[in-house]
């Protein structure tokens, strides 16, 4: 089977590479982004490896299956840069990583949290320019906190775990709830209670079109003053516009953010000697209550190496003609297609 790894970077191909040492698998990496400008690249491969900020709508999934693709392997959970409906009309199967590392990904929004609320980041600087001064560094207590965590799958869950273990009450917003969770004494309520309630609120829900702009100006106005934000999910769960009208007015007292709306134009590469054409982006930097990453959450030895070996396998079982456990397909196909 050829492959072709499309927004390849140094780490996908060390850990990759490891992967498929018994595999075999030709696979040939491009660091390019996929979209329809770039899909000629995938032209006498059956197969792509592609992630979060690779664009696989209509019109390149029409270029895709010209050129004998056959299957689309993500190296992540979300898969809401696909058009589904497109593939299942090409032919064309779509598989994910369903479940990596639930524990980088929420591990990743206590650093967040940690971070802004310590100002370890304003500390660690300051300590190497030889200021050991104290001031404008003072955090709060997170235990005895109101955590509320919209989202409760496996991200979820884990990042409710861990804020309970601090000693944060928990509150959890989701359509199916966890009874797991629930046992363990983190309450289900419904979004708008959570939202009033809440000291520190963290989205770990997916992408849909009703999750879209989530947090906007009439949710916002909904959380207590002082609040602190942290998105570690999907960037357009986020209506930037909105939060930034919030920082403005100092309603909205903290951000973090590892994910953002327009990051397929900035992540993932060194922008450092370029001029910023995102003024949104640029705005949020302004602000000395705001913490960004650029997509790293996953970012652990374990999750990558999770995902390398469970997408691998994804395209071994279609080689072979197994079962495809880990397939996505739009929920009006579902009935139709399996």
């Amino acid at each position: 089977m050829r492959i072709a790894f499309f927004s390849s970077t140094s780490y996908d191909k060390e850990y990759f590479d490891k992967a498929n040492r018994n595999l075999k698998f030709e696979i040939t990496h491009f660091e390019a982004r996929l979209r329809s400008q770039t899909a000629h690249l995938a032209a006498g491969f059956n197969a792509l490896i592609v992630f979060v900020n690779d664009k696989l709508d209509r019109e390149t999934i029409g270029i895709l299956k010209e050129h004998g693709t056959s299957i689309i392997a993500l190296r992540c959970a979300g898969f809401n840069n696909v058009d589904l409906e497109a593939a299942v009309d090409a032919g064309i199967k779509v598989v994910r990583v369903p479940a990596y590392s639930p524990e980088a990904v929420a591990e990743h929004a206590l650093a967040l949290i940690l971070t802004l609320n310590r100002k370890t980041h304003k500390a660690y600087n300051r300590v190497r320019e030889g200021n050991f001064s104290l001031a404008r560094l003072t955090g709060f207590n997170l235990s005895g906190k109101t955590v509320g965590v919209i989202g409760t799958g496996r991200i979820g869950s884990a990042f409710a775990s861990i804020m309970a273990g601090i000693g944060c009450r928990v509150l959890a917003f989701d359509k199916f709830p966890n009874q797991a969770l629930e046992s363990s004494g983190i309450v289900y309520v419904g979004l708008e209670e959570l939202l009033s309630k809440s000291d520190i609120i963290s989205l770990h829900c997916p992408l849909t079109r009703e999750t879209t702009h989530l947090i906007n100006e009439r949710t916002l106005n909904m959380m207590k003053p002082g609040v602190m934000l942290i998105n570690t999910s999907r960037g357009a769960l986020v209506k930037t516009h909105d939060v930034i009208c919030s920082l403005k007015k100092s309603h909205l007292g903290y951000l973090g953010i590892d994910v953002y709306e327009q990051e397929e134009k900035l992540f993932f590469k060194d922008r450092s000697e370029q001029i910023l054409q995102d003024d949104e982006i640029a705005r949020l930097m302004s602000f000395p209550n705001v913490l960004i990453t650029a997509h790293q959450a996953f970012l652990t030895r374990e999750a990558l190496e999770e995902i390398a070996a469970t997408t691998l396998e994804n395209l071994n079982a279609f080689k072979r003609g197994k079962e495809l456990i880990n397939e996505v397909i739009p929920i009006s196909k579902a009935d139709t297609v399996r």
